[in-house]
């Protein structure tokens, strides 16, 4: 059995379209999701709109970490927001979330590595985050003795996982129970806009009416914005991941080297992924945006490769349109569901040194594999902002693959965006203007 996400699938969330909203929400990943949720739990009139299905593209082709460990300090009181709403949602949905707290281990081969690790959390402990360090004798015992050369690790005992292709519809399902609204297979085209400011949105459906539209639309999010003149460096990149059947319990806990990602899953088996590995597409916002991103690739700190043009549709091939009108089919249409391939070799490696790490596992079998394309930004931190081009348009994007744990946070903090409301955390790290104004930016840590 294949994992849902690689077909669309039966409609389940076909909420007849309403007239008017007080908030409209672009995207049904796991932040247009919760962001719909706290939003109906506000009392606010709520629409969700997907152009494919819900959590069918990133949001449920993660690792399901939901981690404070290795988070740029500006994200740190979200994620601990997040964890705190992970469990109640978790109860809330009657324990269907698949969240628990596992524990999270960053392995270090070297005496360079643990200083990365420690310089970390020496910012980072100011922050109440209770991560510490680990020596080999401690390391290996948290690992149930895993064979490898690693000498430490950076551990976070309160990190925790889910299960991303059970838990974000689950959170659907309670959105809507709450009284939200949520239409799959319903694209927005574009923006409704009266001297300049939103008055609503423009489905494949019809015409909505509101004043307030938050866009968390992920991979797919800057040709929205491109659409409409605005203009982020917002790239995409491909990541691999595979989930094993059920193996004997060989370890507990979360962890992740150079080349090894695994975690726990709730049916017995294992989510394996080769770490920090993305590969990138070539297409005109790439070519774009290239010099935003030099300083990140001259840096040597991320693995990512590059690759021929977008195949035809993706949200940044030379043949997919930037322009469009709300009378006309858009890409979001020709593509309902972003499903790459996995890299075939990665997959085989990563399950070797997965046998490597605990051969008394015994024979590895793989349960299935995938891709999905994780939206990024120069600094690695996401944007979390108004659109000051476009009154009443809140973004949320560019989550850089910490999106999952982080989510519901972000979610919270949207709905006040959208509403003129305190968020009750500093976003100014996450602002738009960062990549235009000047400002020198500072990569999140690669940890």
């Amino acid at each position: 059995m294949r994992f849902p996400f690689h077909d669309m699938g039966a409609v389940e969330f076909s909420d007849p379209l309403p007239e008017a909203v007080d908030l409209a929400v672009i995207g049904g990943g796991v932040i247009g999701v919760s962001t719909a949720l706290f939003a109906a739990r506000r009392g606010l009139s709520v629409v969700l709109l997907e152009k494919g299905r819900v959590a069918g593209e990133q949001s449920s082709r993660n690792w399901g970490w939901i981690r404070v460990q290795g988070r740029d300090m500006a994200e740190i009181p979200i994620a601990h927001e997040a964890q705190d709403l992970w469990q109640a949602l978790d109860a809330d949905c009657g324990g269907r979330l698949g969240t628990r707290t596992v524990g999270v281990s960053y392995l270090a081969r070297d005496e360079g590595e643990m200083a990365a690790f420690e310089g970390w959390l020496e910012e980072a402990r100011e922050l109440g985050v209770s991560s510490e360090l680990l020596g080999r004798t401690e390391m290996l015992r948290l690992l149930d003795y895993p064979r490898g050369s690693w000498i430490g690790a950076l551990h976070t005992p309160t990190d925790m996982k889910g299960e991303p292709w059970v838990a974000v519809p689950e959170l659907a399902r309670l959105a809507r129970a709450e009284g939200a609204a949520i239409a799959e297979s319903c694209a927005v085209r574009g923006l409704d806009r009266q001297a300049g400011r939103v008055t609503g949105v423009i489905t494949e459906r019809g015409r909505i009416r509101t004043q307030a539209v938050v866009l968390a639309g992920g991979a797919w999010s800057s040709l929205f914005l491109r659409r409409h003149g605005v203009d982020i460096p917002q790239l995409a990149v491909r990541s691999t991941a595979m989930a094993t059947q059920p193996l004997p319990e060989v370890v507990h806990t979360a962890a992740v080297d150079d080349r090894l990602a695994f975690r726990p899953r709730d049916d017995g088996g294992y989510t394996l992924a080769p770490a920090a590995f993305g590969e990138l597409y070539l297409g005109p916002d790439m070519l774009r945006h290239l010099h935003h991103y030099l300083p990140l690739a001259l840096s040597g700190e991320f693995d990512i490769h590059p690759r021929g043009p977008q195949p035809r549709h993706w949200p940044d091939a030379f043949s997919t349109p930037r322009h469009w009108s709300g009378a006309e089919e858009s890409p979001f249409e020709r593509m309902r569901l972003l499903d790459p391939a996995p890299n075939a070799d990665k997959v085989a490696e990563v399950i070797a040194l997965f046998g490597a790490a605990y051969p008394w596992a015994g024979e590895i079998a793989l349960h299935d594999s995938w891709a999905g394309m994780i939206d990024v930004l120069p600094d690695v931190v996401p944007v979390v902002d108004h659109v000051a081009q476009i009154p009443g348009l809140t973004v949320v994007t560019g989550m850089c693959g910490h999106g999952f744990g982080i989510g519901p946070g972000f979610g919270r903090v949207a709905v006040d965006l959208a509403t003129e409301r305190d968020p009750g955390h500093d976003l100014s790290r996450f602002r738009m203007s960062r990549f235009f104004d000047g400002t020198r930016l500072k990569p999140g840590p690669n940890l």
